[in-house]
C-alpha cells in the first residue's frame, strides 16, 4: 500500500507563510490526482487544492490567489504553499493521493493560524 507522510504543519501567524509537504512511499508519476484536505473542528473535510499527473490544477474558491499546489515527481512528493494566512485557514491539513480506483490518506498534521 502507498504510505503517504506529511510535514511542515505548524502554528503561524495571520499573514505568514507554511510550506506542506507530502512524501509517498513509492512513484507518484502514475498517480492521477495528488491533492490536499483540511477539516477544521466542527466542519467536513473539504478539498483545498489538487493537481494532476498532467500538471493541472484546481483550487478552492477560499484559497485562490493565496495557495499552490505543486509536485516533485523526482522526490515522490507534493507540497502545498500556504500565503497570507488568515485564522479561518486553521485545520488539520490531509495529503491525497488517487491511483486508477484506489484511494490513500496520510495522518494530517495541523496548521493554526492566530496571533
Amino acid at each position: 500500500q502507498v504510505q503517504l507522510v506529511e510535514s511542515g504543519g505548524g502554528l503561524v501567524q495571520p499573514g505568514g507563510s507554511l510550506r506542506l509537504s507530502c512524501a509517498a512511499s513509492e512513484s507518484i508519476f502514475s498517480v492521477f490526482v495528488l491533492g490536499w484536505y483540511r477539516q477544521a473542528p466542527g466542519k467536513q473535510r473539504e478539498l483545498v487544492a489538487a493537481i494532476t499527473n498532467l500538471g493541472s490544477a484546481n483550487y478552492a474558491d477560499s484559497v485562490k490567489g493565496r495557495f499552490t499546489i505543486s509536485r516533485d515527481n523526482a522526490k515522490n512528493t507534493v507540497y502545498l504553499q500556504m500565503n497570507s494566512l488568515k485564522p479561518e485557514d486553521t485545520a488539520v491539513y490531509f495529503c491525497n493521493a488517487r491511483v486508477s480506483t484506489l484511494v490513500y490518506w496520510g495522518q494530517g498534521t495541523q496548521v493554526t493560524v492566530s496571533s
